[in-house]
């Protein structure tokens, strides 16, 4: 779909992001993941691999591989939805732990090392140590999306995780409000239609 709109950020975690790519935000489902061009261009805005990386392995990626990557991402996703979904509104248990071997499989297969290089930021001294990775085949995209369901599983508490309650809306989102009260993946969105709809149900009442 090449006039869909910029993929979903709002969740304030990347690994619910993720689950995110897929979504009906105007009655009509969108999945930006849909293939091996909509996997790169999600990457790309999801910050989650350098432009030279992802602009090479489109290059070289053999037809249909990328196709086949993004079909393995669409997977996963799915696989993960049902585990925030079956654990989402409390905290996460420890027994947990052993739902998760499809994502630690993906994790062992990170080609990911460590680097010395110049420091960006200012601070400090002139060097950092910044996390590279490998990107042999296209299946390597799938590592950084790994790393980022994996960093939601280990840092998010699950008993903040929402569904926004918008009439047909599919967002997930971290609820980092104050007093844990966000009802809607955005207040622009959902929000204004629920409002505008308690407001046609007022008038219709006073009828």
């Amino acid at each position: 779909m090449l006039d869909r709109p910029p993929a979903f950020f709002i969740a304030d975690s990347l690994g619910l992001d993720f689950l995110n790519s897929i979504a009906t935000p105007y009655d009509v489902e969108i999945d930006w993941l849909d293939g091996g061009s909509g996997l790169v261009a999600w990457l790309a805005q999801a910050d989650l691999a350098p432009a030279h990386a992802l602009k090479a392995l489109t290059e070289r990626a053999a037809p249909g591989k990328l196709d086949e990557a993004a079909a393995q991402a669409r997977a996963l996703r799915e696989w993960f939805r049902g585990f925030v979904r079956a654990h989402m509104g409390r905290p996460l248990a420890s027994e947990a732990l052993r739902e998760l071997g499809p994502l630690n499989a993906l994790l062992k297969d990170d080609e990911a090392f460590r680097q010395i290089a110049a420091r960006q930021d200012g601070e400090g001294g002139p060097f950092e140590i910044k996390t590279a990775r490998l990107w042999r085949t296209p299946q390597s995209l799938l590592a950084p999306i790994a790393e980022a369901l994996a960093r939601c599983v280990c840092d998010e508490d699950f008993a903040s995780i929402r569904a926004c309650e918008g009439h047909r809306c599919t967002l997930i989102f971290a609820d980092r409000t104050g007093k844990r009260r966000r009802r809607w993946c955005r207040m622009a969105m959902c929000g204004n239609r629920a409002k505008q709809a308690a407001h046609r149900h007022r008038l219709k009442a006073g009828r």
